[in-house]
């Protein structure tokens, strides 16, 4: 609950920045009390291997979010990946740092075969992040998720744990 604060900060000052990449987000979101019942339900989802939030950090400052979401056991032992950075620290090699780290974590931690990003075509920075990160492209989801009331395509990428 104390990062709630500095996460509502992050959030609001990048509001028209992130949702030109992200599904729709209501008014309540950029409130202290929305903030913090995302922590709580993220807190959950955790303890129960659904989802991992993380915070990306500069000299102790929140500059950014990365998680791991839809886990997936049984059969497919997968999930997605999904983050945001501050627009004033893009392009310097933080969130390439951070997939890296995750994709570690996944592999070595939470034993995941498989995990899945989808990123608007036109979304050069993020693409090379991933590949920058392993993560090979494999095709192109038509009109995959809504973002700000339009349907948009995702170029999927993935990467495989490697010793699998």
């Amino acid at each position: 609950m104390k990062d709630a604060e500095e996460l509502l900060h992050f959030q609001t000052k990048n509001k028209d920045f992130f949702e030109q990449f992200s599904a729709g987000r209501p008014a309540e979101y950029y409130t202290l009390e929305y903030q913090q019942e995302k922590i709580k339900k993220w807190k959950h989802h955790m303890e129960n291997d659904e989802e991992y939030q993380f915070g990306i950090y500069y000299e102790s400052r929140l500059i950014g979010s990365i998680s791991l979401f839809q886990v997936m056991r049984s059969y497919l032992q997968s999930a997605f990946i999904g983050y945001f950075l501050d627009k004033e620290f893009n392009g310097r090699g933080f969130t390439t740092q951070a997939v890296r780290l995750l994709v570690d974590h996944a592999f070595d931690h939470l034993h995941l075969h498989r995990i899945e990003a989808g990123v608007m075509p036109h979304n050069v920075g993020s693409i090379r992040v991933l590949e920058k990160s392993g993560f090979h492209k494999e095709g192109l989801a038509i009109k995959n998720v809504k973002i700000n009331g339009k349907w948009e395509d995702h170029l999927v990428l993935a990467i495989i744990n490697p010793m699998d």
